[in-house]
């Protein structure tokens, strides 16, 4: 018998068709590393009880998903220069006797856009669709990638105004309304929820002109509405979010383990099992 398995896992409510094993799994079969990687459905009032009891058994970190990302950041004695900027933690690991606080996504997202889908974000202009969690996640990454301009645009233009102000030191960011956006953008990012509903945000169409690429932080077997209604506008690429749960699971892993896994044929295995 050898030694048993490290113990990581995810934690949120649902999570029973998270693909996060499948992609840890990979991880640690293509880097030899020994992981065990466990799904947690802590119901509204569990949280902190289930990260205890998870503790208790050993485990060395955590993957968290919603509702629990501002949870999270309450439980954690550090954070990351990111997850502080953030506002959430989406990635726990136990360190030095305490337990440090990451947040993944927005460089997760960064890197499937610029590593695999070949998108040049310097100088760009984005527009970001969203004020919520996800949106929030992103935006410090994004700034850093280098765009000339960073618009927040969101149904309640108040909230996009609001959340711009919060970054406003990190770089060029300005809160929208719908109604007041003008064509020409390099990248529309849809960071909204929209497309689990099969709906599409209020942007105009102008938005979207031959050169723009435009993302949807949602995936599926086919594509979203949000990517759909791209398509159907003439933008000139598309891509799901499917390659951000990847490459944000590998920042995770390479805070746990201290190796970053090469992500493209996980990202093909992951895809082939939507079909």
């Amino acid at each position: 018998m050898g030694d048993a398995a490290d113990l990581y896992g995810l934690i949120g409510h649902p999570v029973e068709h998270s693909r996060s094993p499948l992609i840890h799994r990979l991880f640690a079969d293509q880097t030899e590393q020994r992981i065990e990687y466990l799904l947690i459905d802590a119901p509204p009032g569990r949280f902190q009880s289930e990260v205890g009891r998870f503790r208790a058994r050993g485990g060395l970190g955590l993957n968290v998903t919603l509702p629990y990302k501002l949870d999270a950041q309450r439980l954690c004695s550090r954070l990351t220069q990111r997850a502080a900027q953030a506002g959430a933690v989406n990635t726990l690991a136990w360190q030095d006797g305490g337990l440090l606080g990451d947040n993944t996504d927005g460089d997760g997202l960064v890197r499937d856009l610029s590593d695999n889908l070949g998108v040049d974000m310097r100088g760009s202009r984005i527009l970001l669709i969203g004020a919520g969690g996800a949106a929030r996640g992103a935006i410090g990454s994004l700034l850093r990638a280098g765009p000339v301009e960073l618009s927040i645009a969101n149904r309640t233009a108040d909230k996009a105004l609001a959340l711009a102000a919060e970054f406003s030191a990190a770089g060029p960011v300005q809160g929208r309304s719908f109604e007041s956006l003008e064509d020409g953008f390099d990248i529309i990012i849809n960071a909204t929820s929209a497309s689990l509903s099969d709906e599409v945000p209020a942007i105009p169409a102008a938005a979207v002109g031959p050169s723009t690429f435009c993302y949807d932080m949602m995936y599926s077997s086919r594509p979203t509405a949000f990517l759909r209604w791209a398509t159907a506008g003439g933008a000139a690429g598309s891509a799901d979010g499917l390659g951000m749960l990847v490459e944000q699971a590998a920042e995770s892993f390479l805070l746990w383990r201290g190796v970053r896994p090469d992500t493209g044929p996980v990202l093909d295995e992951v895809r082939r099992g939507l079909d």
